[in-house]
């Protein structure tokens, strides 16, 4: 069969240094991807909706049966890690613009998750500016001068940087600046993937590493299984030995967390580990049992800690799965921004942020995230307490664990409610983020904390479901369209009257407000956020 034409560049002005990005060859490996992958893709994407249609019937899940020899199998394990990924303990995240590149690198962190999904908006200059950032990286050509405050930026030893771990976009993204000769536009996976993949996959195994990557938003085994046999088609294409190709899942879905174990053995050859998505994990719950009523209800995001039963039981089934099997467990965010200006809230910040990584330690995580670099230090003592010397405590094994399905589902066993505050609070992050992602940035501080688009996803999710759980706030009001209509509408004057009346016409508020609002009171749930949010993207 003769090899597909390379997808045409559509939509999109012409970016400085594209051409190296964007090459010939490059554009036909991303097309012979997207021929043989994009199919089976949109198979499983079809499969998402109706196992969400059994879920809303039954209300219930379980552990599969049909995959019940890999879970009793004792006798296979991941591949072992690669020098590179062995020793985990602190990882830094962040999206791929020049500036968060070199600083990430820089952290003193062992990892740094470059984010091509939640902490970076899709526009075309970031996806191909992002994949030239690491070339450049990689090559030590990223040395620059912030044209804005003077400041310099530059690598330090290639032995004192970070490990690149990529997150590409998941499944269910596509990548509209690049379509096929039908005009099918080809899914960002493949797109952040094979950029990637391509140019660096032999330059970082000439410099003692590899291709590494986060996959995100994976919904079952079968998803993951996709993702090993875009691994082995890409080895193999380009003549690099398999299991070269390393890779940590994020379970961050309820129906991921039932298939642990089935998801490290689809990618055993590749596997590196698994990662607890503390957002997006409570979003998926929201998503997938959103016509559950009350027993499904969850309070104000920030009133479920990891120490919750459920959350709980979701994080040592993980640590206890992931050591069973050889593979790393990568604990959750600590998303504060440190204050310049208040030390008491930094105090009392910095309190939470090592006790959660303390906690993580303790639990026998082998690793964790940080959103910013002056915690790198903080969660780095957390675990050198417990790890000395030891690259990882796989050697936990943690069989005293045993979390049933009940456990998993036990949302209601959290002693805390909906608030005014939470709902307010909601649509304060909502607004904010969607403004700030419509004009293109991923991560952003909002009231000191790292918000991304995982953290957006739950505030909206939280009003559509107390609005459709009929819910009642502390302060006795219900839940209602209105009630949410009015508190945006708050917001909306608030952020006019703080930013002035030309800082706020010159954003994107107006839009934002109306974008949560579809989100939040639309019937019809849209499955994510950024599917709506991407039709008005610019860029």
């Amino acid at each position: 069969m003769s090899a597909p034409a390379p997808p045409a560049v559509v939509d999109a002005a012409p970016l400085p240094r594209q051409e190296e990005v964007l090459t010939e060859a490059a554009l036909a490996f991303v097309a012979e991807l997207h021929r043989r992958f994009t199919p089976r893709r949109d198979e499983l994407l079809a499969r998402r909706a109706e196992r969400r249609a059994e879920i809303a019937r039954t209300c219930t899940l379980d552990f599969l049966p049909e995959t019940a020899d890999v879970r009793a199998d004792d006798s296979w394990r991941v591949a072992p890690a690669p020098e590179a990924l062995n020793d985990r303990r602190v990882e830094i995240t962040g999206p791929t613009d020049r500036k968060m590149t070199v600083n990430a690198l820089n952290s003193g962190a062992r990892v740094w998750l470059a984010d091509f999904e939640d902490a970076s908006a899709p526009t075309w200059e970031n996806v191909v500016l992002g994949q030239l950032s690491l070339i450049d990286a990689y090559t030590r050509r990223i040395d620059f001068t912030d044209p804005v405050s003077g400041k310099s930026y530059a690598l330090r030893p290639d032995a004192e940087l970070a490990t690149v771990v990529v997150r590409p976009r998941g499944w269910h993204l596509d990548e509209r600046h690049l379509t096929d000769a039908d005009g099918t536009p080809v899914p960002g996976a493949l797109v952040d993937f094979g950029l990637y993949f391509f140019h660096n996959a032999q330059r970082l195994i000439d410099a003692g590493k590899g291709p590494y990557f986060y996959l995100p938003k994976t919904e079952s085994h079968l998803e993951a299984r996709l993702w090993n046999e875009v691994f082995v088609f890409a080895q193999d294409h380009l003549g690099i030995a398999r299991g070269t190709v390393r890779a940590t899942v994020l379970i961050e879905t309820i129906t991921a967390a039932f298939e642990m174990e089935e998801i490290l053995y689809e990618l055993r050859e590749h596997a590196s580990g698994l990662n607890a998505g503390r957002w997006d994990y409570l979003f998926s719950i929201v998503k997938n049992f959103r016509d559950g009523g009350a027993r499904f209800v969850l309070p104000d995001r920030n009133a479920v800690t990891m120490t919750a039963p459920f959350m709980r039981a979701y994080t040592e089934l993980l640590v206890r799965t992931c050591h069973r099997r050889g593979a790393h467990a990568i604990g959750g965010m600590a998303a504060f921004i440190p204050s310049r200006r208040d030390a008491e809230v930094n105090k009392v910040a910095f309190e939470k942020v090592r006790a959660d990584k303390d906690r993580e330690a303790g639990d026998g995580f082998d690793g964790s995230w940080v959103a910013h670099p002056d915690l790198v230090p903080l969660a780095m003592e957390s675990f050198d307490r417990v790890l000395g010397d030891r690259p990882h405590q796989k050697d936990r094994l943690r069989e005293d664990v045993d979390v049933r399905a009940e456990d998993l589902l036990a949302i209601d066993s959290l002693d805390a409610k909906p608030t005014y505050a939470g709902l307010v609070n909601a649509v304060q992050v909502g607004i904010r983020y969607i403004e700030a992602w419509l004009r293109g940035m991923g991560a952003v501080a909002i009231f000191n904390l790292m918000e991304d688009a995982a953290t957006a996803e739950i505030s909206r999710s939280q009003i559509w479901q107390w609005i459709n759980a009929e819910v009642v706030l502390d302060n006795g009001e219900q839940v209602t369209a209105g009630l949410a209509r009015e508190v945006a509408a708050g917001e909306l004057a608030n952020l006019r009257a703080e930013l002035g009346e030309e800082a706020f016409a010159a954003g994107n508020w107006q839009q934002a407000h109306d974008l949560l609002l579809k989100v939040a009171l639309d019937e019809d749930y849209a499955d994510f956020l950024t599917l709506p949010a991407y039709e008005q993207l610019r860029g």
